[in-house]
């Protein structure tokens, strides 16, 4: 790609529903997520607003060496992201994936009960935004589909071009 290219996707996760979401080879990004994927409580989870649920490979790996027993999937993100700058990674930002699929991130994850087994002493506050700011999942909605593969590079897109400095 070009110098935007700033990330990769590590892993595509999906479930039948609730968590931990296991990884899949590939996926087709639709307007409400992956296909094939499902969540158990939709009144909090899924929709057109919060489509797809992305956490940082790095974040995971950070939080494993803090001793918390989390892994790719464990806490329900479907895309595993890898070498973006997380802090830029926020509502309004733009991805793009591969060459087709574009992400706009919508919103902050709010973590619930059901992710507690991924946390020492169920300390699920170690990736809410209130309370550990960069350290939460994202949402995000869907601006355009198709197929993504583990590996797809990830860039910025739009007037939230980053660089290597930050935002």
């Amino acid at each position: 790609m070009n110098e935007s290219t700033i990330g990769r996707l590590f892993q595509i996760n999906a479930s039948e529903g609730g968590v931990p979401k296991t990884a899949v080879p590939e996926a087709i990004v639709t307007p409400l997520g992956l296909d094939g994927d499902r969540q158990k409580n939709t009144r909090f989870h899924g929709g057109p607003q919060r489509a797809l649920c992305l956490y940082s490979l790095e974040r995971i790996q950070a939080l494993q060496g803090e001793g918390h027993p989390i892994y790719p999937g464990a806490i329900g993100e479907n895309l595993t992201v890898s070498g973006l700058p997380w802090d830029a990674v926020v509502p309004g930002s733009r991805w793009r994936i591969g060459a087709d699929v574009l992400l706009e991130i919508t919103s902050y994850t709010v973590p619930c009960h059901q992710i507690q087994a991924a946390f020492l002493e169920a300390q699920v506050v170690r990736v809410s935004e209130k309370h550990h700011p960069g350290w939460s999942r994202v949402y995000a909605r869907v601006l355009r589909g198709g197929p993504i593969r583990p590996g797809d590079p990830m860039a910025a897109e739009g007037h939230h071009e980053i660089s290597e400095g930050g935002p």
